[in-house]
């Protein structure tokens, strides 16, 4: 992600200009310099230029480079001891803020929510095509060892999504409540949720249309879905390689229905890592998951050491 900016920093020179007697002598007897502010604003201005291309929104990066400079403006260094060490370490520690800001732990919010009420209604919502249907069989597979699951076929506008949520289910063994295409998705969803009332079941796992070009009907179908069916859970999903297009799409979603945190898909065919990073700061709410691959069993618990470290690997 950083190679432009680790070459930038390797190749600066490790000479720090003293302006006066005074500090010189102080550095030859303490062997410590002070990191100049002219110094940092140069780290930052290839900094900011690593980022934005590494799919940071830049009002990320507007507040990563003004922690940075706070934290490393002024700072005394050993004579010797790389400013490029001490730039990336202060980069990683900001990262990893941002990424764990209200984090949410998914399997202890089901097992203390389920004490209280059932079944737990739990909505996606998300553009078509960046994997949302996946997403659902997965997180069905991965409460189907604890609990019992039925998904609602809430995306109606597209027959293609109830025959791909179908597919799924039937390969996990589990029921879909869906309803002819172009219904009310409300209504599907209010039926699954009455339908696992009366069987007993824990979770209903409801999918929601994600068509972009229709945006005023999609906001009012998902705020009457919202109002009808009280979600426990609102989930957004995109694709972590669709960059700026997934956090304007997670700003939208957020804005218009409220989201509780997001999964993003495709995490192993993206080198990047920044498009986590910008959801989470722009919507405040955490990652969840990440999808690592097509197989059910590819989603793993969204972890912000792992990312970073990821990313600077």
């Amino acid at each position: 992600m950083f190679k432009a900016l680790k070459e930038k920093l390797k190749q600066l020179k490790e000479k720090v200009e003293l302006s006066s007697v005074g500090e010189k002598i102080s550095a030859l007897t303490s062997g410590e310099v002070v990191i100049s502010e002219e110094k940092v604003e140069e780290v930052l201005e290839d900094l900011e230029i690593a980022l934005l291309e590494s799919d940071v929104a830049f009002e990320v990066v507007a507040e990563i480079k003004e922690k940075l400079k706070e934290r490393v403006a002024g700072r005394r260094k050993k004579i010797g001891e790389s400013l490029y060490k001490i730039v990336e370490e202060e980069l990683k520690a900001i990262l990893i803020e941002i990424l764990s800001k209200n984090k949410f732990d998914f399997d202890e919010f089901i097992s203390k929510k389920l004490k209280e009420k059932k079944p737990l209604n739990i909505i996606f919502v998300g553009v078509n095509g960046t994997g949302k249907t996946t997403t659902i069989a997965k997180i069905a597979k991965r409460l189907m060892d604890k609990y019992s699951v039925v998904i609602a076929a809430g995306d109606t506008f597209r027959a293609g999504a109830i025959e791909q949520l179908e597919e799924h289910a039937k390969r996990l063994g589990i029921r879909v409540i869906k309803h002819n295409p172009g219904s009310d998705p409300t209504a599907v969803i209010f039926d699954a949720l009455k339908h696992a009332e009366s069987k007993g079941i824990d979770i209903v796992l409801a999918d929601t249309a994600g068509r972009m070009h229709t945006k005023k009907n999609l906001l009012d179908q998902l705020e009457k879905i919202k109002r009808v069916t009280k979600p426990d859970l609102v989930i957004f999903v995109d694709e972590s390689i669709a960059g700026n297009d997934a956090v304007e799409r997670a700003r939208m979603f957020d804005e218009m229905i409220g989201i509780d945190g997001s999964i993003l898909t495709k995490i192993d065919a993206d080198a990047k890592g920044g498009t986590a990073i910008s959801i989470c700061h722009v919507t405040q709410k955490p990652i969840l998951f990440l999808g690592t691959g097509q197989g059910y069993s590819d989603l793993v618990k969204f972890d912000a050491n792992w990312l970073v470290e990821r990313i600077f690997s």
